[in-house]
């Protein structure tokens, strides 16, 4: 068989290419040197967007009403708010008046909804569209980034079974509610959970190839670092293959869901950050999580391993 001396150089090329890339990200989710003497990228990791917004959830910092915590979170540069949906249309007011005159944004809406899109009851599936569009719409009159969504619990029954009619159902239902949060500024949110909580939407890929189906701007995804400990190989691959659809992000510690740091040496975020600055990331990464410890001293520890950990990677 003749060989083509011209293509055979060009595929050559393209392999050592891709080889080095793959060397990088190798190199990044585990650790190690990379193989075969290539050498890592430092420009891939590099991004001039990519920003550290911490966030804190409701629950997350000291205070006995909205304005101690959000004093609280100032003295420790938080800049994101994760209110819960339930309830949060009485709540518009009381968080905007909290919020007047700091440099604090509501970034997204925890679930709250009621019912759920893949239940095989009609009545169940109409309340959850419904308390969605509720939820929708206090966030956008917050300027949130999003309202965080699951398609079914694994609690949640009855519920269709994994096929693919059934993710067709899905893009159609996420497709009008994405496009009712795109009228309103802001998007919907699937979060992938660990397989014990949510067997049906496990790993990131999963969540982003959905969006990426629908294509639709309401429709984005989350990753949870708690969540990608049980399902993901690699956080920073996890990430990456969320790319342009990746809209809000879940902090915790990796072995107890507490605060990161009080997990040891278990709590390293690198990789996933390094997968962050590669995309440009420049939404918030939010706590979800409980302490172990004394609060008071656990999450300003927590955020200084956090931002220690951003600027390794």
């Amino acid at each position: 068989m003749a060989i083509d001396r011209r293509n055979f150089i060009r595929t050559s090329l393209s392999g050592a290419a891709v080889a080095t890339i793959g060397a990088t990200a190798f190199t990044a989710c585990t650790g190690k040197a990379a193989p075969d003497g290539a050498t890592v990228s430092k420009a891939c990791c590099a991004s001039g967007t990519a920003e550290l917004k911490l966030s804190f959830q409701e629950g997350t910092a000291p205070g006995k009403d909205l304005h101690e915590k959000f004093d609280y979170f100032e003295q420790l540069g938080i800049v994101g708010f994760e209110p819960g949906g339930k309830g949060l249309a009485g709540r518009v007011q009381e968080i905007k008046d909290a919020l007047k005159g700091r440099a604090i944004q509501v970034s997204a809406i925890c679930a709250g909804f009621e019912g759920f899109i893949l239940s095989t009851e009609e009545s169940v599936r109409n309340q959850c569209m419904d308390t969605m569009k509720e939820i929708i719409t206090a966030a956008g009159e917050l300027e949130s980034t999003g309202v965080i969504i699951v398609p079914a619990f694994n609690h949640q029954q009855p519920v269709m079974p994994h096929t693919q009619e059934t993710r067709d159902f899905l893009c159609e239902q996420f497709n009008a509610m994405g496009t009712f949060a795109h009228e309103h500024g802001t998007t919907i949110i699937m979060e992938p959970l660990n397989r014990k909580e949510a067997f049906y939407l496990r790993q990131v890929a999963d969540a982003a190839s959905i969006c990426r189906d629908i294509n639709n701007p309401g429709v984005t995804c989350l990753g949870d670092f708690w969540h990608m400990t049980w399902e993901e190989t690699c956080d920073m691959g996890a990430f990456l293959s969320a790319g342009k659809y990746l809209q809000h992000v879940h902090m915790a510690s990796r072995k107890r869901r507490s605060m990161p740091g009080e997990d040891g040496e278990a709590d390293n975020y690198v990789s996933g950050f390094k997968g962050l600055k590669m995309l440009g990331y420049d939404k918030y990464v939010s706590f979800e999580c409980g302490c172990q410890g004394d609060r008071a001293t656990a999450l300003p520890a927590a955020v200084e391993l956090l931002r220690k950990q951003w600027k390794e990677a």
